[in-house]
């Protein structure tokens, strides 16, 4: 079975899903319409990168050197996260060019 996300595939937020700080509980949400999604400090630093121009490689890459961790385990994660996130069509592909 090939993975849902490829390293040269480009993730980006859809129309309707965005970042927000919620004031009251002091916490980031993923808002979708009708859905919403609390944050913890690893899902807020990947969907901080998504920029719909950057690579889910080239993600990866920039958060193992920001975190100082192994580049292969950062990419799984974030595999990992994107994809249940894709399921839930919260977040989206572009083909690379």
């Amino acid at each position: 079975m090939d993975p849902l996300i490829a390293p040269d595939d480009i993730p980006y937020l859809p129309r309707g899903v965005r970042l927000h700080n919620d004031r009251v509980r002091g916490i980031r949400v993923l808002q979708a319409p009708e859905r919403a999604i609390q944050l913890d400090q690893i899902g807020e630093a990947i969907l901080s990168e998504l920029d719909g121009a950057r690579s889910m490689a080239v993600i990866a890459r920039d958060l193992a050197a920001r975190y100082d961790a192994p580049a292969d385990l950062i990419a799984g994660d974030v595999r990992d996260f994107l994809t249940g996130l894709i399921e839930r069509r919260m977040v989206f592909l572009k083909e690379p060019a």
